[in-house]
């Protein structure tokens, strides 16, 4: 037993599933204070051996993880995520599970209770809430009478022979940063799509507010940005540059230049002290402190639950099941 002023042991993460997402997960948990990188797992062996041998840790099978980590990530592909988290968390080992949570949200809802059950966290991995540019909003949005929100996820893919679907994908994201934002889940949507899957715009009505999200792979410009129109001021976020913009007070005039008589348009633009940093390693720092004190993560099982309804939904009007959905919040 520790003693007063006796530090704690370090919390013992592992990594089940060291693909592109893991292996960060596994760089990132070797780097935090009071957390050992215990070890990892891959159904290929020598990617795991690959990974373990380049943050200081074993390569070990599944069970091994389950025996000497405290916390996990679990990311592996999506139809294996109800029986991996649901292993973890029957052997007592707290979870951070990629998005989506699980293929179905009756999977999503099974693995939230179990996690109850036996006084686990279960966070999911909707990394985009760790932006600093999303947080620095978060603080902002309780003080704004919000009218819209519009987001834009646009570019190529950096991967061309791994193209999932662009709502499950890539809109999801905004999905999850939206209804957070507006602690509130859409009454009603409509939704188009083109290209095989490849562009998807949606349109979403909440309690007096609209909010409009596209994504996209076949636009030709990396785009990642977030609008906010309010009565008071008009908020940019761009989370590639991790920077806020709010403009206020915008008025036309006409001015006289060298005797030319012209118009401008100006405004006040503020911008808010962003704390920028990598938003995967605010992702862990959350989820450990979470698991240290005990409390709820920032983003819970039933976030991702919320999220994965809204992406069905949305795929479902692209996929053309029907023009409009009624969406019943929770």
């Amino acid at each position: 037993m520790n003693g007063p002023g006796t530090p704690s042991p370090p919390i013992r993460a592992g990594v089940i599933g060291v693909g592109s997402m893991g292996e960060n997960h596994a760089r990132v948990y070797s780097e935090l204070r009071d957390v050992e990188l215990a070890c990892v797992t891959d159904h290929d062996d020598d990617v795991a051996r690959r990974v373990a041998a380049e943050y200081g840790t074993e390569a070990v099978d599944f069970e091994t993880v389950l025996e000497r980590c405290d916390v996990v990530t679990v990311a592996v592909p999506t139809r294996a995520h109800y029986d991996v988290v649901s292993e973890c968390l029957e052997a007592g080992v707290h979870v951070l599970v990629e998005k989506p949570i699980a293929e179905t949200t009756d999977q999503g809802e099974a693995l939230s209770e179990l996690a109850d059950e036996n006084d686990l966290v279960l966070q999911v991995g909707h990394i985009e809430r760790f932006n600093p540019a999303v947080r620095t909003v978060t603080e902002l949005i309780d003080e704004l009478d919000v009218i819209s929100l519009e987001a834009e996820r646009l570019g190529p893919p950096l991967d061309r022979d791994a193209l999932g679907n662009v709502v499950s994908d890539l809109m999801v994201h905004d999905i999850d940063v939206v209804g957070a934002l507006l602690d509130d889940r859409p009454d009603s949507m409509t939704a188009t799509g083109t290209e095989n899957g490849q562009y998807a715009t949606a349109t979403m009505e909440f309690d007096d507010v609209v909010a409009s999200l596209t994504a996209s792979r076949v636009t030709q410009k990396k785009v990642r940005t977030l609008t906010v129109t309010a009565r008071e001021c008009l908020v940019e976020v761009d989370y590639l540059e991790q920077s806020v913009l709010i403009h206020r007070n915008s008025y036309p005039e006409y001015v006289v230049d060298d005797g030319k008589r012209r118009y401008r348009h100006e405004s006040v633009i503020e911008r808010p002290r962003v704390d920028n940093g990598e938003p995967l390693r605010h992702e862990l720092e959350s989820f450990v402190e979470a698991v240290r004190t005990g409390t709820d993560p920032v983003v819970t099982a039933e976030d991702g639950i919320a999220a994965l309804e809204t992406v069905q939904a949305v795929e479902s009007l692209v996929d053309g099941d029907a023009n409009r959905r009624e969406v019943q919040a929770r």
